[in-house]
């Protein structure tokens, strides 16, 4: 490559950088303004109320509870309802203190801890289960969105093969925005995000067939949010 070569393409990536700089608007236009507060929505003055609004427009349903007792009791009658015989179940300090495993082993259905699984036994658990249950990591108020970062041991499977899914939460975990969910962090110059983070609005949809919305065809055809609102 000769130098009038390094010339040229230091030239145009000099006029990419200054474009997405500009914001590839043209010369002379006003600057944009800041963002600030535009296109927070927030969720009002009680976001429970509003959180189990649109989880349920979404086609999820939002069950409200007064503590893990009632938690607990809560996720077994939908565990009997679905006449579910296999459950997979994760770790998370919400479902760890509701300690499932051998509330519904009582009831007749097999638990499959995922982390206890590796990825040579995992696919026949996965694809078998009847109902996945997984804590979480938010609850989006403005949008009933459940939000779940995956890690290892605890995959985003839970969440997303089984045709049921139950997450459970405490009230600590709902957010008014979507936009809390990306705030930077002290001493950071943007949020910290994890590499692989799922926001999940509703039971499983696609219009892809003849443009007819179907429920549950790459995904859960029913989610549950089990919400702990202990004030």
């Amino acid at each position: 490559m000769t130098s009038s070569d390094d010339s040229s393409r230091d030239d145009f990536l000099h006029r990419v950088h200054g474009a997405v700089a500009a914001g590839n608007r043209p010369g002379g236009a006003p600057p944009l303004p800041e963002r600030g507060d535009m296109g927070y929505q927030g969720a009002g003055t009680d976001p429970v109320a509003r959180f189990r609004a649109e989880l349920s427009a979404a086609g999820g349903i939002a069950h409200i509870v007064p503590d893990t007792d009632a938690a607990v009791a809560r996720v077994i009658e939908l565990v009997q309802a679905q006449s579910a015989r296999r459950a997979l179940l994760s770790r998370g300090p919400v479902v760890d203190a509701l300690h499932l495993a051998d509330r519904l082993r009582c009831q007749g259905v097999e638990v499959i801890w995922v982390d206890s699984l590796t990825a040579e036994s995992s696919r026949e658990p996965f694809f078998a289960a009847d109902i996945g249950i997984s804590d979480v990591d938010y609850l989006v108020a403005e949008t009933g969105s459940v939000v779940v970062q995956s890690r290892p041991g605890e995959p985003r499977s839970v969440s997303l093969l089984p045709p049921v899914h139950i997450a459970v939460a405490d009230r600590s975990q709902l957010v008014p925005d979507l936009f809390d969910l990306f705030v930077k962090k002290p001493g950071s110059e943007r949020p910290v995000l994890p590499s692989c983070l799922s926001i999940i609005t509703g039971p499983s949809k696609t219009g892809d067939i003849e443009l007819k919305l179907v429920t549950g065809v790459h995904g859960p055809g029913e989610i549950h949010v089990v919400l702990v609102d202990s004030r």
